[in-house]
């Protein structure tokens, strides 16, 4: 362990480009084939996503431009105004393609802005529960043993039949379940950091507790819990969409894919299967895409497969 001279700060973790596991890494991510594929389809889909106005024929949540008399049209029916509905129109004349993107926005948007909130609050609950110890240590694992023992989505139902339906709402709910599972990880890796001589040799030398966290403990302590929030975010999403497909997710006026299947699950018995097929089937491919990344990622992280 050697000090910087410029500000005397101890060096814990050497730069990615001087680490030998890095390399490591990335090679048996790039060896494996079903990795590159999911990576180079996960970048496409958020690009065309997040681009979604220039790619999508209407805007689905603009409702005065919506006809109900282009409801639940067959894929590929030609429009009033020229083109044609390459998916299909629902129940209320949204175009599906249009509104699969739109939707996969905000089911985007609700899985990673939940798992980021929830990854930095319960990375911080476990880093301080681990470095305090005590009562400290004992009221934020009971804590999160409280949340645990209940199931995810029953507590995400009871929350959002509080709050009411809204995207903030969602991420609110999403957070408050899954928060205790990071402060669980963190605090278990935390507890084997904390007895290393690093941690003792900046306690030592008079840093505050804060930056000992945050600079020594923290930095050491990422890997499983960015491995664990990899696999989170399709979670997340598919927890998202279960909200929206039981009605207490988000607004009608602005469906995210759940909602689209609820709103073509009672047309499957008269024929109109699209309405719901197609954006199960891109729920399906993103969520495949990334618990793809995550596993493999986590098998390249592993210490006993090094």
């Amino acid at each position: 362990m050697a000090l910087s001279p410029s500000n005397g700060r101890t060096r814990t973790v050497a730069p990615l480009s001087e680490t030998p596991a890095r390399a490591r890494i990335l090679k048996r991510l790039h060896s494996r084939p079903t990795v590159r594929g999911s990576v180079t389809a996960l970048v496409i889909l958020i690009a065309v996503v997040m681009l979604a106005p220039l790619f999508a024929p209407q805007n689905p949540y603009d409702l005065a431009n919506l006809n109900l008399l282009d409801g639940r049209l067959e894929p590929y029916s030609p429009m009033t105004d020229g083109g044609y509905y390459w998916l299909g129109t629902d129940d209320q004349g949204r175009d599906m393609l249009s509104a699969i993107l739109y939707g996969l926005r905000i089911s985007l948007m609700v899985g990673l802005t939940a798992v980021a909130l929830a990854t930095a609050i319960g990375s911080l609950a476990g880093l301080v529960a681990a470095y305090a110890g005590g009562i400290v240590d004992t009221i934020i694992m009971r804590l999160v043993d409280f949340i645990l023992g209940f199931p995810t989505i029953l507590v995400a139902l009871v929350l959002l039949a509080m709050m009411g339906r809204g995207v903030d709402k969602v991420i609110l709910a999403l957070v408050i379940v899954q928060w205790a599972h990071y402060a669980r990880i963190m605090r278990g890796r935390a507890l084997q950091e904390r007895r290393k001589e690093y941690v003792e040799a900046a306690s030592n030398l008079g840093f505050p507790a804060w930056r000992i966290i945050l600079f020594h403990l923290l930095p050491n302590c990422l890997a499983p819990v960015m491995v664990f929030a990899t696999v989170q975010i399709a979670n997340a999403i598919v927890l998202e969409a279960t909200l929206s497909f039981l009605g207490v997710g988000v607004p009608i006026t602005e469906p995210s894919l759940g909602l689209l299947i609820a709103n073509g699950f009672q047309y499957l018995l008269s024929g109109d299967y699209w309405i719901s097929l197609f954006p199960g089937l891109a729920l399906l491919f993103l969520i495949l895409t990334i618990n793809i990344v995550g596993d493999r990622l986590r098998e390249s992280l592993d210490p006993r497969r090094a």
